[in-house]
């Protein structure tokens, strides 16, 4: 048993875990089957590949064809999908209580019984080719990528989770079974859930369903990546230039995760952050500005992200460069700080009404840190940070300072002074 009144935790005999938390007078249960693999998992000539099968696992099984599958989704009147991150995989539903049972044994024909028909995995590439392709369509989310891609340089967290046309042509029907067969194992699966939920009984289904699965654990060990702090640039002829400014951010085990989400919020994760009101209401330089924080299991990214007219680059950049080092160097008002914790404390708090957030949520403690949080322990963490600890956080942040990646009409002279400007050099 987990810590609280309606969180449980069960470890079977293969290694599976099962998460439940009870929420009082819900009707609905959203459950997820959770593997800790992902992207940074992948064989390098295989890149792509968990999202591949993430597109596959609906096609159909040995028991149920892809319409058959679709039907029955449709049948019980919830939302079901899937997701690949570079970490995990998960396949997720929500239903009716009275649906339990048939969306498990629904979920468990799919992840343990898909067949990856090879003429159906021929139609699912030309579906994710496109969906790369579409990548160089939209520059506000390939800027993210060029940036991964050179600021983790060297290490598997620098791949798109989508894989590149080169790996993708390369994955068939066998390697897909494969590659679920070594690493999609019991100690790497947990089933999560919550909503009007009796674990004991979720725990019996659960062996039933998934004993078939064996005990390994045989994923390659993670080694941290190691950020390449430089300026990253891709000339396209666009009507604006897409910045990308990042450093090395929290990992989702940082002691510092919670006072570094304050800062985030402050400097460009609201509306009335520092760089939305000085970039876009003050000065009208951007539509879109925001900053964001990226965590992963051994490294993080603190990013921020604007839209502007090519020649206002420099003048954003600036901007973007000064907000940061402010708040390394300035404590931040308490004004500031209170709203930037009520600003988080009631969508954390919101979020608890609904029953898929929960489900990601204890998923994603489990995952990460290897224990139940309660929502009030996240509280208690949030209100004891305070305008000391933000700034020596960001201080430790700017310290080898920053990197960034442009996509647009981007001018080399221009690009040169925006390196100087943000690394030092």
């Amino acid at each position: 048993m987990g810590k609280g009144e309606t969180f449980a935790k069960t470890v079977l005999s293969n290694g599976i875990r099962v998460l439940t938390e009870k929420v009082s007078g819900s009707r609905a249960v959203s459950i997820g089957v959770w593997v800790s693999a992902g992207s940074r998992d992948e064989p390098y000539e295989l890149s792509g590949i968990s999202h591949f099968i993430e597109h596959m696992i609906f096609k159909g099984t040995e028991n149920r064809t892809a319409l058959d599958i679709a039907k029955t989704f449709d049948r019980l009147g919830g939302f079901s999908n899937a997701f690949t991150s570079k970490e995990t995989t998960c396949f997720h539903a929500k239903v009716l209580d009275a649906h339990l049972d048939v969306i498990m044994d629904l979920l468990s024909d799919i992840f343990l019984h898909s067949v990856f028909d090879p003429l159906e995995v021929e139609r699912e590439r030309q579906v994710i080719l496109q969906e790369i392709n579409m990548m160089e369509d939209s520059p506000d989310e390939l800027v993210h990528e060029l940036f991964n891609m050179n600021f983790w340089k060297g290490n598997p967290v620098e791949r798109s989770i989508l894989g590149s046309p080169e790996t993708v042509l390369r994955i068939s029907s066998s390697t897909l079974k494969t590659h679920m067969k070594e690493f999609y194992t019991g100690k790497k699966v947990l089933v999560s859930a919550s909503g009007n939920i009796d674990h004991d009984d979720l725990c019996k289904r659960v062996e039933e369903l998934f004993s078939c699965l064996g005990n390994g654990n045989n994923l390659p060990e993670r080694t941290a990546p190691r950020p390449n702090f430089d300026i990253f640039f891709r000339n396209k002829d666009l009507e604006q230039t897409h910045i990308l400014v990042g450093l090395p951010g929290p990992s989702s085990s940082d002691p510092d995760r919670y006072k570094i989400l304050l800062m985030n919020v402050i400097l460009g994760g609201s509306m009335s952050s520092r760089l939305f009101q000085e970039v876009r209401e003050k000065r009208g330089l951007a539509y879109a500005v925001y900053s964001f924080v990226s965590s992963l299991h051994d490294s993080g990214l603190l990013g921020i992200y604007a839209g502007v007219a090519p020649e206002n680059t420099y003048k954003v950049v600036s901007i973007i460069q000064k907000e940061m080092e402010k708040m390394a160097t300035d404590n931040v008002d308490e004004v500031e700080i209170q709203a930037a914790k009520d600003n988080i404390k009631g969508g954390l708090l919101l979020s608890s009404e609904n029953t898929d957030a929960r489900m990601s949520r204890i998923a994603r403690n489990e995952i990460d840190l290897g224990q139940y949080i309660s929502y009030e322990e996240v509280v208690e963490e949030i209100d004891a940070v305070t305008a000391k600890d933000i700034k020596e956080c960001a201080a430790r942040l700017l310290k080898d300072g920053c990197a960034a990646a442009f996509v647009g009409p981007c001018d080399e002279s221009e690009m040169e002074r925006c390196r100087k400007k943000l690394t030092g050099a």
